[in-house]
């Protein structure tokens, strides 16, 4: 799982170095950082699946709406609680595809404003993607149409984001 996560968290560590000055709190799921397991659980249901690797949990659910869409959701767990997460939206063609990420962009911006990584939807396929870092948490919104990628939104603290990318 780190090895994933460090695949799919490169981008944030090239723009490491830029910030929005948005005051925003950023939560997951409405769950502030250092939520516990337990307390995630209970509200959230058991998740389908989980897993564990050098102190990172991550618990799965599947069927989550975010937005009116369908996603898996994984909660990233440490000793001090939660410390991020990932949707990975369920879309069934290219259409119903940029037409999510097009959503979730926009809901972001509006939400965070302006973004560090910014690349705009063309006809072309490659990947799309945004990254904001407000208050030195991470959201990272990509997909890579080339191949095949579901729209994924991921939320990180700043406490994780210090670890998977080595700066402090």
């Amino acid at each position: 799982m780190k090895k994933l996560l460090i695949v799919l968290l490169f981008p944030i560590a090239s723009v490491f170095a830029s910030e929005t000055t948005n005051e925003t709190k950023i939560t997951f799921q409405n769950f502030p950082w250092g939520t516990s397991q337990e307390e995630f659980i209970k509200k959230m249901g058991q998740p389908i699946n989980r897993e564990e690797q050098d102190g990172l949990i991550s618990l799965i659910w599947e069927n989550v709406f975010m937005y009116g869409y369908k996603t898996y959701m994984l909660a990233y767990f440490t000793k001090d609680g939660l410390q991020g997460g990932t949707y990975y939206f369920l879309t069934y063609d290219m259409d119903q595809l940029i037409r999510c990420y097009t959503e979730m962009q926009q809901e972001l911006l509006s939400k965070y404003g302006p973004t560090s990584l910014y690349r705009v939807i063309q006809k072309e396929m490659r990947d799309y993607e945004c990254l904001w870092k407000v208050s030195e948490n991470y959201i990272h919104l990509k997909t890579n149409t080339r191949l095949g990628e579901p729209v994924r939104l991921l939320f990180l603290s700043p406490d994780l984001a210090r670890q998977i990318t080595g700066k402090s």
